[in-house]
């Protein structure tokens, strides 16, 4: 297993976020987390990359303890991570965007590219094109010289994606990717995690989006007021009178 969590509990205030949460995430899996808002899944996410420190429980990376590691380590360990709000830059072009996030792995580092220092200017033509590249695998390299703030809310999702895939991540972290997607750009996405499972990405994702989730997780954990109440395989989950109950309601079923 590429990760492993175990017992994860965060406390606020006497209240539970998240309470004994266990998962495992197998090497070019899509491992997704649903439930409600509330439920506890994007503090599992900041659990997981070092912006909040549980109360108790462990998380290990590629048999590594990520608990106490700053997130940028955790980052430059192999962990990638998108947000529910965009952290692009705004003024940047979405070419430099993606470029950004490369230079994680760089040598030369972006200050010292911008300065173009000795040395970082072969890096930085083959940062570009592997950028370029990433852009064109979400159907984002006609836009590369716009400034990321002009792209629709949708495509700066894209962005986001193309931007962490970068820094040449083995285990992405997606929250809510598809949300201000229409139908035809959903199914991109779609497509597009998928091909990088092919490669031998893992994935956790956070969605709301039950068709996108349905169509892409090998395994799913459902949350609810930060407890674990189901998991399994999508057909599992979409079979659970826990999950429809919590989810949707009785007499719902989920899509």
């Amino acid at each position: 297993m590429i990760l492993e969590a175990t017992g994860l509990s965060k406390y606020f205030g006497g209240v539970a976020a998240v309470s004994d949460v266990s998962f495992s995430v197998g090497e070019g899996e899509i491992f997704a987390l649903i439930g409600p808002n509330g439920a506890g899944k994007t503090t599992v996410f900041n659990l997981i990359t070092g912006l909040m420190s549980p109360d108790k429980g462990s998380v290990v990376f590629k048999g590594r303890s990520l608990i106490g590691m700053q997130p940028h380590r955790i980052a430059a360990a192999g962990v990638a991570r998108t947000f529910q709000n965009l952290q692009l830059f705004g003024r940047m072009t979405v070419l430099e965007n993606v470029m950004a996030g490369a230079y994680l792995r760089g040598k030369s580092g972006f200050l010292q590219s911008l300065a173009r220092w000795p040395g970082s200017i072969s890096e930085e033509k083959r940062i570009r094109q592997e950028s370029l590249d990433l852009l064109s695998d979400v159907g984002l390299d006609s836009e590369a010289d716009l400034p990321a703030a002009a792209l629709p809310f949708g495509r700066q999702r894209l962005l986001e994606i193309a931007r962490s895939m970068a820094s040449g991540p083995r285990l992405m972290l997606l929250d809510e990717p598809a949300a201000g997607l229409n139908t035809a750009e959903a199914k991109e996405l779609a497509g597009y995690l998928k091909r990088l499972r092919e490669q031998g990405i893992s994935m956790v994702l956070v969605e709301h989006d039950m068709e996108t989730v349905m169509d892409v997780a090998d395994r799913i954990l459902v949350l609810n007021f930060g407890i674990q109440i189901a998991g399994g395989t999508p057909h599992e989950i979409q079979a659970s009178p826990e999950v429809i109950k919590a989810y949707l309601g009785e007499d719902e079923q989920v899509a």
